[in-house]
């Protein structure tokens, strides 16, 4: 089989997304969460997004073969390879900015919304350009593997990614502002963008 952006922008994400799991235990301990039913509709949206952008192939015909309509499959354009190469490298950036916050965090990280122990708040390195700079670098990922395939599914999938992380990060800023100081956090929020850098 050929290799094509179409099937190696899956790379970066097996690769971070290992990565990522066997860096998880390096954090502090959680002290608080603002509770599982604020966070069930971000992680719904999030869930359906990375299925439909990553893992649901339509196969021809009127149902997929996860059971999908096919017309998730139509397709709205076909990149030249050299394009999907240059997504394939967006997509790799995206992933060292995640991993850029992720290291600058150190052990404050979790997966989840969370206070840990000795949190506050962190408005340097990447956190100087974003608040979310890791749902930026994941949306970022997500955008350019959306334009690789080109197709409903994938489309429909990172606008659910896009609005599962805004609703996260709403969920986590109102927690943060409770956990850490109004003032404080307001003060950060007036001057760094929530999502997109230089906005």
């Amino acid at each position: 089989m050929t290799a094509t952006p179409q099937i190696w922008i899956l790379v970066p994400w097996v690769l971070w997304a290992l990565s990522w799991v066997a860096a998880s235990l390096w954090a502090n301990r959680t002290v608080k969460r603002p509770g599982a039913a604020r966070e069930i509709p971000y992680r719904v949206l999030t869930t359906l997004g990375f299925v439909l952008l990553l893992f649901v192939v339509v196969r021809r015909g009127s149902v997929s073969s996860a059971g999908l309509p096919a017309f998730l499959a139509r397709h709205y354009w076909t990149l030249p390879d050299e394009a999907g190469w240059a997504m394939i490298g967006l997509a790799t950036l995206g992933f060292l900015f995640c991993w850029w916050a992720r290291l600058h965090l150190g052990r404050l990280w979790s997966g989840s919304i969370t206070r840990k122990e000795g949190h506050h708040v962190v408005d340097t390195g990447p956190y100087a350009l974003v608040r979310h700079p890791i749902y930026t670098g994941l949306l970022t990922a997500g955008l350019a593997t959306m334009i690789v395939r080109g197709d409903l599914g994938a489309i429909t999938g990172f606008i659910l990614l896009t609005l599962g992380y805004y609703l996260k990060a709403r969920v986590e800023e109102g927690f943060l502002r409770q956990e850490l100081g109004a003032a404080d956090y307001d003060a950060y929020a007036a001057r760094v963008p929530m999502l997109v850098p230089f906005t």
